[in-house]
């Protein structure tokens, strides 16, 4: 009789299959176990910069290249313009005040010159005629008041004899009335002379207001005149260094043309030249600067602010406040630190390349052990030449790598070791 044999449940050829299915399973949980954990790179330490996260004074400030101008500059402009006939002095000159620096011609203006002075001389003639005429009828009327005066004083005269001789019954109506109509005539003759004499004066009066006021204005006019051809003689209007002279004999100048310029030698400023119009809105007359120069710091302050924007800058003037430094010189370019607001406490991190990768929208943080430094989101404020004002993301005595990630790519974590 037959004796059934018991079938195996663990056989080799189950325990292989079995075998491999799971090697497989681990092999793929591996495989998603490092591809979806972060990714790492080895850093030297060597070749970083590890920054510590601190709270102290910060100021606002940016930095802005300065030029070194004259504290006045005088441009000079011709104002009618002509060619140019000799010139007394060469660029970089140092003048006095009335020293002549260059001769124009200009024959339109010398011609306008000369016949408004021969129209003024015969407006002079003319007043001159005027007034000897004005001045002889004025006499003849004069006369006639006189004449008139007379007749009318014997009319009156006469009138009031006949008036009491008729009353006394000693002439007769006749006679009587001739005397009154005589001295009622020679009155209202008197009258309208009168009348006739005050309205030449009047008249007079006011033609000789009206010549003076003609006279007057072509006398300004040519006052103006002289001025203008006397100004073909270019003089230096102040005590100063003539510089930019653009002129040769030979040229012509249209009107308005600048000459060049002359630098008045009493003091210096410095002018912004590039400063970017995002701070327009921040930047005004009063705030303070600093520089240094030959290892020594000095102060400036902004006096004026030019308002107009071009290509997305605009230009500051700053003056001195108090030593101004020895040996400075005109065109000189100083590194000026511009402060934008007081000095305050803040979380502060040194400025470094990391920020041209991320934007300052995070950073790589040291770990406590100091072996490996991960990404942290922070968010950042304000800035000066030094520093970032930590707004969040950060806290004092982290540390940070503050030197480029040109180099990591997308690494989340750097294994911190040294070579």
């Amino acid at each position: 009789m037959d004796r059934a044999i018991p079938k195996k449940t663990w056989t080799a050829k189950r325990l292989m299959t079995i075998g491999g299915i799971l090697a497989l399973i681990l092999l793929i949980a591996g495989s998603f176990y490092y591809n979806s954990g972060k990714s790492k790179l080895n850093v030297d330490t060597e070749r970083i910069t590890i920054s510590d996260i601190k709270k102290g004074a910060f100021q606002e400030s940016i930095p802005q290249n300065g030029t070194v101008l004259p504290l006045t500059t005088i441009y000079l402009v011709t104002t009618d313009g002509g060619r140019v006939e000799e010139k007394y002095v060469e660029d970089g000159a140092i003048l006095k005040k009335g020293d002549p620096i260059l001769r124009l011609s200009n024959t339109d203006l010398e011609l306008n010159l000369s016949t408004q002075m021969t129209g003024v001389s015969s407006m002079l003639a003319n007043m001159q005629l005027s007034k000897v005429t004005a001045d002889q009828n004025t006499v003849s009327k004069l006369t006639q008041m006189a004449d008139v005066q007379s007749s009318f004083i014997e009319a009156e005269r006469i009138y009031n004899l006949d008036k009491k001789l008729f009353s006394q019954k000693v002439i007769g109506s006749q006679e009587y009335k001739q005397a009154e109509n005589n001295y009622t005539y020679y009155k209202q003759k008197r009258d309208l002379q009168q009348m006739i004499l005050k309205q030449d004066t009047i008249s007079r009066e006011q033609q000789q207001q009206q010549d003076k006021e003609s006279y007057q204005r072509a006398q300004n006019t040519l006052t103006i005149l002289k001025t203008k051809v006397s100004g073909l003689i270019l003089r230096a209007p102040v005590d100063g260094q003539l510089t930019s002279l653009d002129a040769e004999v030979g040229q012509s100048k249209t009107p308005g043309y600048n000459l060049g310029q002359l630098d008045v030698l009493n003091g210096f400023k410095v002018r912004l030249l590039d400063v970017d119009e995002h701070y327009i809105s921040r930047i005004f007359t009063g705030l303070n600067g600093i520089f240094t120069f030959a290892d020594k710091t000095y102060k400036l302050k902004i006096t004026k602010v030019y308002t107009q924007v071009t290509n997305g800058r605009f230009q500051v003037d700053m003056e001195f406040v108090g030593e101004v430094p020895k040996g400075i010189r005109k065109g000189q370019t100083l590194q000026i630190t511009l402060a934008l607001s007081d000095e305050t406490t803040a979380i502060l991190v040194p400025k470094g390349g990391f920020y041209q990768q991320t934007g300052g929208n995070w950073i790589f943080k040291l770990s406590d052990d100091g072996k490996t430094a991960y990404k942290v989101d922070i968010q950042l404020g304000r800035q000066n030449t030094d520093y970032y004002e930590v707004l969040s993301g950060l806290k004092p005595g982290d540390k940070v790598v503050t030197s480029s990630y040109e180099n990591y790519g997308s690494m989340q974590e750097l294994v911190l070791k040294k070579e």
